[in-house]
């Protein structure tokens, strides 16, 4: 459990994203669901092997218990999802793979190719490192559990893990209206696990400890997309 204060900071920077967009009186309408729940053993605790039902029904196998930030993230997006949003950005220091993938200073931004095209644009224009990370189609099958709809984690090969924790959240991310054909809500995924906290030496502007990775380039993606709208 040590260094487990780190893992709120995608609620951290939601928060202080929602913040600065009202502070800057952006005319945008943005709610955020911030997925909050304690980390804690107890006899209640998920065990490897347990089946959980997310909030739209689907069921998920408990493979990885420490793959526990996108079960809590799957609610959030299905909750998100109900008010059919323009656009829903999730943020969770979710992988330590983006971590090998993209090092401590890169967010690994996931989603489809347009809208991640526009948030790589907003995170250029205020200067945050940010990187083009794939869902790949051939994936897809690394979800599937015998026993459930998905699960949580691929324990016979843990290679791409952040493209498989990407490809998890979207299967919670609605349609944007109630009918069955309708497109999937436009969305980006930023795994901050690397770049949501600063270990060594200050940097520019970055301190040591929490960054607020992301939290600029939300209100420039924000900014923006009420320019063009």
């Amino acid at each position: 459990m040590v260094g487990m204060k780190f893992d709120m900071a995608g609620a951290a920077t939601s928060l202080a994203a929602l913040r600065a967009i009202a502070t800057l009186g952006l005319p945008v309408h943005v709610t955020a669901w911030l997925c909050i729940t304690d980390n804690m053993p107890s006899g209640r605790a998920l065990r490897p092997g347990d089946v959980i039902r997310i909030l739209d029904g689907t069921t998920v196998e408990v493979q990885n218990t420490d793959a526990e930030g996108r079960l809590v993230l799957a609610d959030g997006l299905v909750a998100a999802s109900r008010e059919h949003p323009d656009v829903i950005i999730d943020v969770a220091t979710l992988t330590g793979a983006i971590v090998a993938a993209l090092g401590h200073r890169h967010t690994g931004v996931f989603g489809d190719d347009d809208t991640v095209a526009e948030f790589l644009a907003a995170a250029e224009q205020v200067d945050e490192p940010a990187w083009h990370m794939p869902l790949p189609a051939y994936m897809e099958e690394s979800l599937e559990s015998p026993i459930a709809d998905l699960q949580n984690a691929n324990m016979g090969d843990r290679m791409g893990g952040a493209s498989f924790a990407g490809l998890f959240l979207r299967r919670f991310v609605g349609r944007t209206s109630d009918a069955d054909d309708a497109p999937r809500i436009p969305w980006v995924h930023l795994d901050i696990a690397g770049s949501g906290e600063h270990a060594g030496a200050a940097y520019g502007f970055t301190e040591k400890g929490p960054t607020g990775a992301m939290v600029r380039s939300i209100v420039a993606f924000a900014d923006a997309s009420h320019t063009e709208a």
